[in-house]
């Protein structure tokens, strides 16, 4: 996409968001529903955010691996439907709210199912299938110890593998793991058939999307989870102390937004290890996500540039360091493995003068937040060409009204001082009840290449439907959900005429030297 003049449309909507009766969203009819009414929007991108399996906090972007998926994507009724399950086992389930995932009840109801469909699958001679050894071959990378690490998970009642784990477990123990893999075949096997599921089913739908004209975008949290099977399968890619422990841990500084800074406290890369192993875990994970989607996100770019280290024990961020990082060598690295790829640079927050070096030498698209655009600077005074306006931004950027972590915009709006409503009124040129509709407009018909709207603003939902507060952890955070019969007609048509007047159809333009 970057080497085309082509300006695309498209919406931001996580799979879990999806209509489906089984309280969360899924592969099933909702995701082919919501490709439809994509499509019938005339939008030519979708941005499904992380797919990868969820821990505490039910967060995407900590997943217990960077290969696997989230076991709970997988639609039942195609299991029913592949007799692996009886419809009445399926249909007996709690009464869900359309609206939000309770993700304790979801798990309690959906897990057994699918364990029960794998056991069925496996009983069955499905792991003799030609597909299924296939897929196990070509994922055993991966697949192997995420099966061994989820069945230990169980088997502990705990993720936590270097603290709650017995050692020569924690400490990959060759012959450990070798009797419980013996004593736990079949738990292990349900594993990696539940992955397989969802790379049939998740295959099925990719074609369905792409067959519409439209490209689906993935995402790539620049860290791992410290519970992670990537942790415990890989521990010397990672920082650690002279006794194992990963320290130091990942955070961003003290800023105007909070005064102790963010304390992420995933482990942080050791670059020279990964240069060692020629990046092959870095690649190999790059290959996964782009076998599942077109283009691309970095999470948290600025970290391929410099991490901001924190020693594990401290409780703030306030006294990390900012640590050099591979970043360059990387995507070397990638491209000459994968070649050309569509790479979105998430390059907000704390920008220097080598982050724009590295995001411009591997042209990647940059990221431009219509909300950021109406702040105000220190002394109180309107920050009116701010970068974040859209008469500022050129054409090599990915521009959001606001992203999974903002507050809806009218959520936003709301919340903003008389002053700064005013301002924002102002500038789009309208009255306070046609914010939303005109922060959208104003983000189709900018000079950026690419344009995506939350599906929380396409509905003008308040704060009540914002998807994630960063630095928390609760249950309304990843919760939101759309209902189906929001995704109506009347919603496509204003969109498809918002593509037709910007030239967001995907239809490349001969530039005037042809």
């Amino acid at each position: 996409m970057n080497s085309t003049n082509a300006r695309h449309g498209g919406v931001l909507l996580h799979l879990t968001s999806l209509p489906s009766d089984h309280g969360i969203g899924d592969l099933g009819r909702g995701a082919y529903r919501t490709a439809d009414w994509i499509s019938e929007s005339a939008l030519t991108l979708w941005q499904i955010l992380p797919t990868g399996p969820t821990g505490y906090g039910n967060s995407p972007y900590a997943p217990r691996s960077s290969f696997a998926a989230n076991e709970l994507l997988i639609d039942l009724d195609a299991l029913v439907e592949g007799g692996l399950l009886e419809r009445g086992r399926v249909d007996d389930h709690p009464p869900f709210s359309p609206e939000r995932v309770d993700f304790t009840r979801v798990r309690a109801y959906k897990m057994p199912l699918l364990m029960e469909a794998a056991e069925h699958f496996i009983t069955a001679d499905g792991t003799a299938t030609s597909a299924y050894r296939h897929f196990c071959a070509a994922n055993a990378h991966w697949l192997d110890d995420y099966a061994l690490f989820q069945t230990l998970i169980s088997h502990f009642g705990d993720s936590r593998w270097m603290s709650h784990w017995p050692a020569e477990y924690a400490d990959r123990d060759e012959a450990a793991l070798a009797r419980f893999k013996d004593e736990n075949a079949l738990a292990i096997e349900r594993w990696r058939v539940l992955q397989y599921f969802f790379d049939e089913q998740f295959t099925r739908f990719r074609c369905y999307v792409n067959g519409l004209g439209i490209r689906l975008i993935g995402d790539v949290p620049i860290f791992v989870a410290v519970d992670s099977c990537d942790t415990w399968q890989h521990r010397h890619l990672f920082k650690r102390d002279s006794a194992g422990t990963f320290t130091p841990v990942s955070g961003v500084p003290p800023d105007i937004f909070s005064s102790t800074g963010q304390y992420w406290g995933n482990p942080v890369y050791d670059w020279s290890a990964l240069e060692k192993s020629g990046y092959t875990w870095w690649i190999d994970r790059i290959r996964r996500l782009f076998f599942l989607t077109d283009m691309v996100r970095f999470d948290h770019f600025k970290g391929l540039e410099a991490t901001y280290e924190i020693p594990a024990h401290h409780p703030t961020a306030e006294h990390g360091t900012w640590v050099k990082t591979g970043g360059a060598a990387l995507f070397d690295a990638i491209r000459s493995a994968l070649g050309p790829l569509d790479i979105i640079a998430e390059d907000l927050g704390l920008m220097n003068d080598e982050v724009i070096a590295l995001r411009d030498g591997n042209n990647f698209p940059g990221m431009k937040i219509l909300q950021f655009g109406f702040t105000q600077t220190e002394e109180g005074a309107a920050n009116y060409h701010d970068d974040f306006l859209p008469h500022n931004w050129g054409e090599p950027f990915v521009a959001y009204t606001g992203t999974h972590d903002n507050n809806t915009t009218l959520g936003w709006y709301r919340s903003l001082s008389a002053q700064e409503r005013e301002m924002v009124c102002t500038y789009l040129g309208t009255g306070e009840e046609g914010v939303v509709k005109a922060m959208i407009r104003a983000l189709m018909l900018s000079h950026a290449r690419i344009a995506i709207i939350p599906m929380q603003d396409v509905l003008e939902k308040g704060e009540e439907a914002r998807f994630n507060y960063p630095s928390s952890c609760n249950e309304e955070n990843w919760s939101w959900r759309v209902k189906e019969s929001e995704l109506d007609s009347g919603h496509a048509r204003e969109l498809a005429h918002l593509v037709t007047i910007s030239a967001r159809d995907g239809v490349v333009v001969p530039s005037p030297e042809s």
